[in-house]
Formats: structure tokens, sequence, C-alpha cells
């Protein structure tokens, strides 16, 4: 319980950590549990386009999700997207990359990237919201991207020299981090289409990795956040492909 807290606590702003104390060997050996911690995120934004999905337009309901997702996790992984496009949208090396993901102030490129993941995102939530199959889309995104960061930390190498929770999480967490993932994806009603959002994860995962290696020989937390985001953005358009 206490590892599958230090996941909680280290993913969201859900108030785990005022009862008990995580360091960062703690969050690293609860890295298994981050899809556990997606479904977790993805059961609450389920739950409230349940309650509100009859009473308000699904546009309106479909900012409202992203702005919740925001909220639960303090902006985590929208701000690893901004400071990943900024640093390699303006970086001319892999030193110059690295220092400007330093820098938290955003820029051109990190806020062309949030305005257009958050136009896709709320345009995928608002067609999913309009058809039938939207609870598992919904319940099921979140965890998926979560557990991409398992499939990144498992194959690539930390990119900076100094210390890092990211550093630390070990290959052992793949095992269990996929075994929930694959779970929550055959507990699903609709197979073929949730398989379809976990291939279209890995495609993005390994196409990623692969640039990230390129550019900077590595992964950051910057980059594992960015990659949480184009792997939700690509199992939301599996989702809704011949919808």
């Amino acid at each position: 319980m206490r590892s599958l807290a230090a996941a909680i606590s280290f993913l969201t702003r859900l108030p785990v950590g005022r009862f008990v104390q995580f360091d960062s060997s703690d969050v690293a050996r609860s890295a298994g549990w981050f899809p556990l911690v997606g479904l977790l995120l993805g059961a609450i934004g389920a739950g409230a386009a349940a309650v509100l999905r009859g009473h308000l337009p699904s546009m309106l309901l479909a900012v409202i999700l992203v702005v919740l997702d925001a909220l639960l996790t303090g902006a985590l992984h929208f701000d690893g997207l901004a400071d990943t496009a900024d640093g390699f949208g303006g970086g001319k090396d892999r030193d110059d990359v690295l220092r400007i993901m330093r820098d938290h102030a955003i820029g051109s490129y990190g806020g062309t990237a949030l305005v257009l993941l958050v136009a896709l995102k709320v345009a995928a939530y608002s067609a999913l919201l309009g058809g039938e199959r939207w609870f598992w889309a919904i319940l099921l995104t979140p965890a998926l991207g979560r557990w991409s960061i398992l499939l990144l930390t498992a194959a690539l190498p930390y990119a900076r020299q100094t210390a890092s929770v990211v550093r630390e999480i070990g290959k052992g967490s793949l095992v269990l981090g996929t075994l929930t993932a694959v779970a929550a994806v055959l507990a699903a009603p609709s197979n073929f289409r949730c398989i379809g959002g976990a291939a279209a994860v890995i495609v993005v995962s390994f196409l990623f990795g692969l640039y990230c290696k390129k550019r900077i020989g590595g992964i950051t937390g910057d980059t594992l956040g960015a990659n949480v985001q184009l792997c939700e953005c690509a199992a939301l358009v599996a989702f809704l492909w011949n919808l």
C-alpha cells in the first residue's frame, strides 16, 4: 500500500502525501503502479462525464474533462510537453536542448504545443461523448498514457548526469505496469478498439523514444511527460477510428 500511495502522491495532487512521507526511492519503486494511478484518474473523469453528460453540451463537458485532468495532476505532463517542445524546437545541440528544458518559462514552441494538445483533446473527448463507447475511452486513456512512462524508462537511459527518480526506475516495473494495462484493456467490452489504443501508445513511444535518443541521448522527466500527452492523444484517436 505504501508503494501505491507513493505513486498516487507523485503523479497526482490527491492529498496522499499529507499522511505518509515519500522519498525518490519510494517513488521509483512505485512505478509499476503508474498505470493503476492512470485508471484512478480515468475513473474520476469517466465518473464526472457520467454525471454531467445529460446536462451539458459535449464540447463544454470535453473542456471540463481537460481542466479536471490538469487540476488532478497539477498539469505535470502539460508542463513536460511544453518544456520538451521548447527544448527540441529551439535547441541547437544536446546540451542546448537540455538547458532550455531546464528553464520552466514557456516559449513559443511550448505554447503552441499546449494549444494544439488541448484543442485535440477537447475535440476528441467531444466526439467520443457523442458516441456509445465514451466510458472506456475516458477510463483507459490516462492508464495507457502512464504505461508509456514504463516503456521508455525500460528502453532508454536517463539523459542527464544529475540524480533523478527517472534514473532509479527499474525495468521490473514494466512487468507489473504491463499486467495492469493488459488486464484493463481485456476487461473492456470493445477489446479491438482498446487494443488499438494500446498499439498506438507503443508506436508513439517507440518513435518518440528514437527521436529523444537521437537528440539528447535518452530521456528526461520532461520528455516522459511529453510522451504521456502524445500517447493519450494517440489513444484517443485510436478510440475514435471509424467510430
